[in-house]
């Protein structure tokens, strides 16, 4: 171990110390403090820190700057500089983990937009200080850090909101009153789609020798991944194509676009899910794939039952079947941005767009249903209602609070699905449905002594007019390779 990262685990030895002190005592609150914080403050005002601010982070806090920004962490001084630069009084820092130790005092609540690796480390520790937590979508990495992710919520009783902003949009309300309400009837079957990815994936780790800026602290960017040498093909913002920093078109976009569906349907967890894609190797996501999980019955919900439903997921260019009744020259995402979702049901299709935006049953176009007004409607939702709503909860006693519409006792279920969905893209080779058993996280039909075959590298070339092909493979124990996707081996100082 070099001395920086001997520096860093010692440094994350004394601060979750410290933090475990803290934890004991976040609901001591004095009378003379505003409800839920820590602090007294001269306004009803949170003091808020940033966690990855250079990229969507930049965006959330701009619909926070009402309250204090009082400290901003980032690993990327440089990809950081012009959020910085918005917050001249903030405090900077690299490490996240001293800010917390040093400012503790003086930090309400933290909004997290890091790569999707370092989420749950960051959620967690912050948590476990008593902050309340905006985090960015995907909630997390995988499926075990959105189960510990949502019981630590439910523990430490902070303020949760991830950063699905559609959920909190009247555009999500209408699909689920008009559903709920019987428009449709009942939904056995959906398809969604995003355009994404729009950066490259399907790649090899590159081999080129690259030195780190002296603005990024490429150790922390790492944070619980393995080691791995610095190129500029991880960051910033390409970091989504790499399954050891990123979840891939599935888990940049399901988060908005199947939200809309989770949330109207009542999904729950899946039973099984299978996949198939372009060709997936040991370092990035495919460029194209379709993920299909499958639903048993829920419970009766409004005027309508709640029957198994088969949901599947295409992006990379891949879209479902043209739907049955919609108008010559018009096709679902040519109007609706990035995506969206088509519900088949017993009496008609509803089809909205990414954020659940535009809503709209075929046939129906100039008649659209009335709303029931069953759900909570949240002021602006889509300009920044979202995150203040998350402002609004933090300020509220937990005991009597208003929780924000994707909380973690939502937001997490949701994302133990999207990312499970990854399961299915990496498992493929297995060449069957894989049996999901939700409760105790583990997919149940792979015998101990299977394996599959995962391209490492492929390389093509043309010698004197011919086509030569040079495929390498790893072979992997399936059901190791599992346990370590649903819950993966933390880097030496980033145990948990």
């Amino acid at each position: 171990m070099d001395d920086s990262n001997k520096d860093n685990h010692l440094n994350r030895r004394k601060f979750l110390r410290n933090m475990g002190l803290a934890a004991a005592g976040i609901t001591i609150v004095p009378s003379n403090v505003i409800a839920g914080l820590g602090h007294t403050a001269p306004s009803d005002k949170l003091n808020i820190a940033g966690i990855g601010v250079g990229g969507m982070g930049r965006s959330n806090l701009r619909n926070m700057k009402s309250q204090n920004i009082v400290a901003l962490a980032d690993v990327d001084w440089k990809y950081a500089d012009r959020t910085f630069k918005d917050y001249p009084k903030a405090k900077k820092y690299k490490d996240y983990r001293k800010m917390l130790e040093e400012m503790d005092k003086d930090i309400d609540a933290v909004m997290i937009s890091t790569p999707d690796h370092t989420h749950y480390v960051s959620a967690k520790d912050s948590m476990t200080a008593g902050k309340h937590i905006y985090l960015q979508k995907p909630l997390t990495h995988s499926v075990y850090e959105s189960r510990k992710l949502r019981e630590l919520a439910d523990k430490t009783g902070v303020a949760t909101q991830m950063g699905n902003q559609g959920n909190s949009s009247d555009d999500m309300r209408k699909v689920c009153e008009w559903i709920w309400n019987g428009e449709i009837g009942e939904v056995k079957k959906v398809d969604a789609w995003t355009d994404r990815p729009i950066w490259p994936q399907g790649l090899e780790r590159p081999t080129e020798k690259m030195s780190v800026p002296s603005t990024l602290d490429w150790d922390l960017f790492l944070g619980p991944a393995a080691e791995r040498p610095y190129h500029e093909a991880y960051t910033p913002w390409n970091w989504r194509a790499w399954w050891d920093f990123g979840t891939g078109a599935l888990g940049d976009m399901a988060c908005h676009i199947m939200d809309p569906v989770y949330k109207a349907l009542e999904l729950g967890y899946p039973y099984a899910f299978e996949a198939s894609s372009s060709q997936v190797n040991t370092e990035s996501a495919p460029m194209a794939e379709k993920v299909t999980y499958y639903f048993g019955e829920r419970p009766k919900k409004g005027k309508i039952n709640m029957p198994a439903v088969e949901f599947t997921w295409y992006d990379g260019g891949l879209k479902p079947d043209r739907p049955e009744g919609l108008k010559d020259g018009w096709y679902p995402g040519d109007q609706m941005g990035w995506g969206g979702a088509i519900f088949y049901g017993t009496k008609g299709t509803l089809i909205c767009g990414t954020y659940a935006m535009e809503p709209f049953i075929i046939g129906r176009e100039d008649n659209p249903p009335p709303v029931t007004n069953e759900l909570r409607r949240i002021p602006n939702a889509m300009e920044g209602g979202h995150e203040m709503d998350w402002v609004r909860a933090a300020k509220e006693n937990k005991k009597s609070r208003v929780e924000c519409s994707s909380n973690f006792a939502y937001a997490g279920p949701l994302n133990e699905v999207v990312v499970a969905g990854n399961l299915a893209v990496r498992l493929q080779d297995l060449r069957r449905k894989l049996d999901w058993d939700a409760e105790n996280m583990k997919i149940t039909n792979i015998g101990d002594d299977e394996e599959i075959r995962v391209v490492s590298s492929d390389e093509f070339t043309v010698i004197d007019g011919d086509p030569k092909f040079n495929t390498q493979y790893e072979t992997i124990n399936a059901k190791q390779a599992a346990e370590e996707y649903i819950k993966r081996t933390y880097r030496k100082g980033w145990e948990y």
